[in-house]
């Protein structure tokens, strides 16, 4: 079965649950009428649907390579990113200053996830450029956003993003390429980088690569670290690439999957580059890319999800397989085959929501300039790229799991998108450092921006309670019993946050999808005067994803203890 972009999904959340009429109505995003917005889904899902489902195997059969020195990409990836380019989709949330659309960022959040769930490994290309306009937008001096904005927001040029060597991977700090002044604006880098997605390709007539190293006098530790612009051709008096940077790709990683996307070995032996922001506040610049990268890895997994669940209920609706009680023919009659399409369907739409809601409110926070709303924001980035993320993998399992013995054959198409979206829970900082990030850095105010979530939350469950009785209780009590365990991390020292850290991101996400799935219940009841689809899979989430919730909480307020007193030779058995 083609993948199919649900655009129906997405048109339902943006106006019924996740708020993006408030983006409409600001006046920087007045242009982002329903007219445009049906259009631009519209546009987006027949490129997905058309032009990039089809290169998803092909990616896969026919891995990136090295050839003579030059990277050749999978059959058919030059033809598809043409297709990106001359859509204009790389520039979709772009400043319009410099050639970009300047639309919501929910809208580009949908298009960046129907292109994963059509083809991850091409989807991750745009993906990086998005993340380095808005790093060069936000840091970079003005002639260095007149060369190079205009030029990667059209997708001409294509970005990357270089922090991990083969010593310094989460932690950023222990890095060791260095930069030296040349004296004439100009830096030379050297250095080694792993992990590069997209370091280098055939189809782009140059790559920008951002490039983080210490220049002389940078103190220890990430504070040090300065980030450099460093493209792969010199662009010359007219701005076009010029003579070849002292770069190269020294390999690509052989993976368990994503294989149309070469993940490049990097080496910089005194390349040129130029200064983004100030000395010694790189990481300030490249956060800026990682939380645009965060956002868009956690809808990775979504899309990826996704495809997942189509593929599995085509599987389930044609499959014979031992007849059931009720007479049906085909496995989907199976209880256990449709508890796991339920919670497959349950969880992709739940880590959808909160996808959106996280989008919208980084809308509204450069709309308005709203300290609450730049809190919302980034609260929900780590929720947002580790529950999205947690979902695809799940999710995938579980697809491999309907198809049976099929699921574990490759032509099937289940294998491969557990194997492409296995990675997502792990680049642009792992789940775990996601979760400590939720525990430390957002909750050092006190719990506030968490507190405002479940206020609104509770506020949707009680005007839900008289047309839906069972689940607004459910997510009532759930954001209360959250609330109080929040009350309490937030009072115990940092160092105790870390051992709990994944429950509670856990336990959040899923009060999350709970109101996610309430708010769409509530909003179908009110447009038919009676519970349907929407509602059946509400109850199928709060009965069954939701009640994990107890056991969460339980292990959030266990603390640190049981983990702490574990012992090396404890583990090794």
């Amino acid at each position: 079965m083609p993948y199919r972009a649900p655009t129906s999904d997405f048109r339902f959340l943006l106006s019924h649950v996740v708020g993006f009429p408030e983006v409409q109505q600001t006046e920087r995003f007045a242009e982002a009428t329903d007219d445009t917005t049906d259009a631009i889904l519209n546009e987006a899902a027949k490129l997905c649907d058309e032009v990039l489902a089809p290169l998803q195997r092909a990616g896969d059969l026919h891995p990136a390579r090295i050839e003579n020195g030059v990277v050749r990409c999978s059959p058919g990836f030059a033809e598809g990113y043409a297709a990106i380019r001359d859509g204009g989709w790389v520039g979709i949330s772009a400043p319009a200053a410099f050639g970009g659309l300047a639309l919501p960022q929910t809208l580009a959040t949908c298009v960046n996830e129907m292109m994963s769930g059509a083809c991850l490994a091409l989807q991750l290309n745009p993906l990086m450029t998005q993340g380095q306009i808005e790093a060069l937008e936000h840091h970079a001096d003005d002639a260095l956003k007149a060369l190079y904005l205009p030029r990667l927001i059209s997708g001409e040029w294509s970005g990357t993003m270089n922090l991990t060597e083969p010593h310094a991977g989460s932690d950023v700090g222990a890095l060791t390429s260095k930069a030296s002044d040349n004296g004439d604006g100009t830096y030379a880098v050297t250095g080694q980088k792993i992990y590069i997605s997209w370091g280098d390709n055939d189809f782009t007539p140059n790559i920008c690569h951002l490039v983080l190293a210490r220049l002389p006098g940078g103190g220890p530790g990430t504070k040090g670290i300065s980030l450099f612009l460093v493209p792969k051709f010199l662009p010359d008096a007219a701005g076009e690439p010029g003579q070849p940077n002292s770069l190269q790709v020294v390999s690509l990683e052989h993976k368990m999957g994503l294989h149309g996307s070469p993940t490049a070995v990097m080496q910089y032996d005194g390349a040129t580059g130029w200064l983004v922001g100030e000395p010694h506040q790189g990481m300030k610049a490249m956060f800026t890319m990682m939380n645009n990268a965060r956002l868009g890895v956690g809808v990775q997994g979504i899309g990826q999800a996704e495809a997942a669940c189509q593929l599995a209920l085509e599987h389930a609706l044609t499959r014979k397989q031992g007849r059931t009680a009720s007479g049906a023919e085909t496995i989907i009659g199976h209880p256990d085959v449709r508890r796991m399409l339920g919670q497959m369907r349950a969880d992709t739409f739940a880590a959808r929501g909160i996808a959106l809601m996280n989008a919208v409110a980084t809308d509204m926070a450069h709309a308005t300039g709203s300290a609450d709303w730049q809190a919302r924001a980034a609260f929900l980035t780590p929720i947002t790229k580790a529950f999205g993320t947690d979902t695809g993998v799940r999710t995938a399992e579980l697809g491999m799991q309907v198809h049976g013995g099929m699921g574990f054959i490759e032509e099937t198409g289940a294998a491969q998108i557990y194997r492409d979206v296995r990675v997502t829970s792990i680049y642009e900082g792992t789940n775990g450092i996601q979760a400590l990030d939720l525990v430390g850095r957002k909750l050092a105010d006190g719990g506030e921006a968490a507190h405002r979530l479940l206020d609104e939350i509770e506020q949707v469950a009680e005007a839900a309670r008289a047309q839906l009785p069972v689940q607004a209780k459910a997510v009532w009590s759930g954001s209360e019993s959250l609330r109080e365990v929040t009350e309490w991390l937030a009072q115990q020292p940092l160092a105790d946050r870390g051992a709990v850290a994944t429950a509670y991101l856990r336990a959040f996400a899923r009060v999350l999808g709970g109101h996610v799935h309430l708010c769409a219940a509530n909003a179908e009841f009110a447009e038919t005067g009676q519970p349907g689809p929407r509602n059946r899979l509400a109850c199928f989430y709060v009965q069954r994803l939701l009640s994990e919730l107890g056991g969460l909480l339980v292990e959030v307020r266990s603390g640190p203890g049981c983990v702490d007193a574990l012992t090396a030779e404890d583990l090794a058995g």
